[in-house]
Formats: C-alpha cells, sequence, structure tokens
C-alpha cells in the first residue's frame, strides 16, 4: 500500500486540506486495486482548529504517520507561524529526502520555499501571496497565472480551492485520465461559478 499523507496544523485552511482529501479518498476507495491510502497527520495528533473553526481529528502524529510516497502541505494562517518555526521546517527538510513527491497547496508552498526546497524551481501559491514567494527566495520562478505547477518531484498550487485541481492532476499522474475523470465526476466537480 503507497500512502499519501495530508498534512493538518493549527490555522489551516479548510479547503486546502479537505478538497485534496476528497479527490483523494474517492480515488483510493473507487480504485483500491490502485494500491493507495490517504491519511491526515499532525504534529501531536488529534484535533486541529482550522483557520474558520471546523475543528479536524489528526489520524496520526509525526511520531506514528506511516511513510508516504506523497505529502500534501496545505496553506492558510497557520503557515504564517511556519515559516520561522525552525521545528517544522527541519520535518520538512526531513520529509524531502523521504517523500518521492511533495505537493503543496496555497501558501504551503511558501513554507517549502521557507525550508529552502522551491530554490531554482517553477512554483505557484495563493495569488495574494506570490510577491511572498518571490521575495522567500528569488531563485524560484513564480508563475502567478498557473492552477497548479507540477515539476517532477514537487507539485505546488495556488490558492484553496486550486487544491482540488493539483489532486486531480495527482490521480491522473498516478491512476491515468480514466480514473480522473471518473473521480471528478463522481464528486461532481465541474465548476462553473454563479458570479
Amino acid at each position: 500500500m503507497r500512502n499519501i499523507g495530508i498534512l493538518l496544523f493549527e490555522n489551516v485552511e479548510e479547503l486546502d486540506a479537505v478538497g485534496p482529501w476528497e479527490v483523494l479518498a474517492y480515488w483510493c476507495k473507487r480504485f483500491p486495486d490502485a494500491g493507495w491510502a490517504v491519511h491526515t497527520l499532525a504534529r501531536d495528533g488529534g484535533v486541529v482548529r482550522c483557520a474558520k473553526g471546523m475543528d479536524i481529528v489528526a489520524q496520526h502524529s509525526f511520531a506514528d504517520a506511516p511513510p508516504s510516497e506523497i505529502l500534501v502541505h496545505p496553506g492558510g494562517r497557520g503557515t504564517r507561524p511556519l515559516l520561522t518555526d525552525d521545528d517544522h521546517l527541519a520535518w520538512v527538510r526531513e520529509r524531502r529526502a523521504a517523500v518521492p513527491l511533495l505537493t503543496s497547496v496555497c501558501t504551503g508552498s511558501l513554507v517549502y520555499a521557507a525550508a529552502g526546497l522551491l530554490s531554482g524551481r517553477p512554483a505557484t501559491s495563493h495569488w495574494s501571496t506570490v510577491d511572498q514567494l518571490a521575495e522567500l527566495d528569488p531563485t524560484v520562478e513564480v508563475r502567478p497565472d498557473d492552477r497548479f505547477v507540477d515539476d517532477g518531484d514537487v507539485i505546488t498550487s495556488a490558492g484553496i480551492s486550486a487544491g482540488i485541481d493539483m489532486a486531480l492532476h495527482i490521480v491522473a499522474r498516478f491512476g491515468g485520465a480514466d480514473q480522473a475523470r471518473t473521480v471528478r465526476r463522481g464528486i461532481q466537480y465541474d465548476p462553473l461559478p454563479p458570479v
């Protein structure tokens, strides 16, 4: 079984985590023979308060989380203190050495930049933080208009709902376009905003 870990932390943006969860969990359930499982993890496990007040229970702590093939680092207000949290940045660098594919949603890419993981790479973030991404690491090739940027072993996505697009891309990358279309149809994701 190959594992996908979705990181949770205080003040994580709800849809940054739950959007990719919905896509990836639907994929795992609909295509069990693909051999993927998805889980949530937080530093200490347990209940995590999200940016808009939703509480989510992390299934694992850092200590007992299964090894992951893919890690999703969401964004939200909670990333701001993580940019200077030496323990978290060290943990992210350790993940780089152990996890084949690191992904981020929204301002999760700022954390990757602060950890030095985006140097010389193309990347994106929430539209309101692309300048900050460039300030954190001027060598990053910032792509402000992309919904997500796949750079092989790192995928970054733009803000919030873009994480759903990125997660569908992950499904297409590892399961093929037909599986991704089945997931998109299953979760009825067909954005036609009313405004």
